[in-house]
């Protein structure tokens, strides 16, 4: 039961798995660290995750900054 692991970096946008209530399910990774603070892309709200939480809820890495 191998797991790909996804690579991801700060001002990344992510999509989780879960839409934010605003409607909206793209976030951008604002600070990184043992927690992960992300912002949602609709609202600006931030919202800070502990790592393997965020590793869980993510579904994939739609834009990586360059």
């Amino acid at each position: 039961m191998s797991q790909q692991e996804v690579s991801f970096d700060l001002n990344d946008i992510v999509e989780m798995k879960k839409p934010h209530p605003c409607g909206t399910n793209r976030w951008k990774i604002i600070r990184m660290g043992a927690d992960i603070r992300i912002k949602c892309q609709g609202c600006d709200h931030s919202v800070l995750i502990p790592r393997s939480q965020f590793k869980k809820k993510l579904k994939r890495v739609v834009t990586e900054e360059e």
